[in-house]
């Protein structure tokens, strides 16, 4: 018998390092850890909040920046910067108006690196406002992508204004699978995250119609949490078991690349190469 329960001890302990290898990693692409999160949820344990839930890769951003700037000085193999215009979340309706946006993401892109400008919120006709033209500029002088949590019109603009930006679009704009689908089609730089969009996997199913635009644009497409407020943050885990759930009905090359492929490839050579 004690043998017995020895090699019972030993397949479960042989068996752990397999099971977590199958874990599917995720990629998250929309992160927040802004100065309401910083005492919450102190950088140490939001990295291992970041760890626990198998992600590979964490893209942050933050109002102020100095929390992406925490997240990624305590772990620059997993997090990846991008920079919010907001210096306050106080900013997210009237940062668009501000001249001083611009000096303060022209000093950061001089001392920080990134791989994104925003996520910001733009929508409409303000897209073409100068602080906003402005930021496309800097995103092509750096080349960065921008995120953009706006709606198609906005999307729109911002092509208009350099057709070679890469943009990615926060929430796929709380668009339906067919205005999804059409603005992918019309837009060769345009990506989505799919933070929030629980619309497509209604309990833990997948959608039949957000499943067509996924085999025809599976190169398009990641997942985000949006950590938007501190408690957030402890949703972490739970949201990406929550994606690979609704994932695991897709083909498994297709699932790979949503969950985590798409992001690294994107994303992560812009850090290695710079």
């Amino acid at each position: 018998m004690p043998g017995r329960i020895a090699a019972i001890a030993l397949a479960l302990l042989i068996s752990i390092p397999a099971r977590a290898a199958d874990v599917l990693p995720i990629f998250d692409a929309h992160l927040h850890y802004s100065h309401d999160a910083w005492d919450v949820v102190p950088t140490l344990e939001a990295i291992a909040i970041l760890r626990r839930a198998g992600l590979k890769r964490a893209m942050v951003s933050s109002s102020s920046d100095d929390g992406t700037q925490k997240l990624y000085a305590a772990a620059p193999d997993l997090v990846l910067p991008s920079l919010r215009p907001y210096r306050s979340r106080g900013e997210i309706g009237t940062w668009m108006r501000d001249d001083s946006v611009v000096g303060h993401v022209e000093a950061r892109l001089k001392q920080y690196r990134y791989v994104a400008i925003g996520e910001f919120h733009i929508y409409g006709a303000d897209a073409d406002l100068p602080v906003m033209r402005r930021l496309v500029e800097l995103a092509k002088q750096y080349g960065l992508f921008l995120h953009a949590h706006s709606d198609a019109d906005a999307v729109d603009r911002l092509f208009v204004q350099d057709p070679q930006a890469r943009v990615l679009w926060a929430h796929a704009g709380f668009a339906s699978p067919g205005i999804v689908s059409g603005m992918l089609r019309k837009h060769r730089n345009l990506w989505a995250d799919l933070a929030f969009r629980n619309d497509h996997a209604p309990g833990g199913k997948l959608d039949e119609s957000w499943r067509a635009v996924f085999l025809e644009f599976p190169d398009r497409f990641m997942v985000g949490t949006d950590t938007f407020t501190p408690e957030r943050w402890h949703y972490v885990g739970p949201h990406a078991d929550f994606s690979r759930a609704w994932l695991a009905s897709l083909p498994k090359e297709i699932a790979e690349r949503i969950a985590w492929r798409n992001g690294e490839t994107l994303f992560s050579r812009m850090m290695n190469g710079r």
